[in-house]
């Protein structure tokens, strides 16, 4: 028996039509929240991206980058441990991005995340800056 089409879970946020009409971003949670600073979107990463709470700068990254030309900071600062679940989104969400003919750049001043970057291959693809720029 297949499922009706009312019974199906509802797709990502980018596909829904509040996302895609420039709604407000979503609801700050323990690990990420979205704000404005002049011409950038700025999403702040907080504590601990790991596969467990990915989903949650997600929603974040989808919204940030659902415009178009979406010019996306991403603020790792304060983040205390990420792995590749959060290097999967960040590069899904940079795809999104210049599809829509924007970027997506990170601002970090933390070793450990550009030891990252440098061991995944992705340091020429996010080249982190140490502060958000006026």
């Amino acid at each position: 028996m297949t499922p009706e089409a009312k019974d199906r879970t509802p797709g990502p946020p980018e596909h829904t039509a509040s996302a895609s009409a420039g709604a407000l971003p979503p609801t700050a949670n323990p690990y990420a929240r979205t704000y404005v600073n002049g011409p950038f979107t700025v999403v702040e990463v907080l504590g601990e991206i790991d596969m467990a709470t990915a989903g949650f700068l997600c929603e974040h990254l989808d919204a940030a980058t659902a415009r178009p030309g979406p010019d996306v900071l991403v603020d790792l600062r304060h983040v205390d441990f990420f792995d590749c679940s959060g290097l999967r989104e960040l590069c899904r969400a940079d795809s999104r991005a210049r599809e829509r003919g924007g970027r997506l750049r990170l601002v970090s001043n933390t070793p450990s995340l550009h030891r990252l970057l440098y061991a995944s291959g992705l340091l020429r693809r996010f080249p982190p800056v140490a502060r958000i720029p006026e």
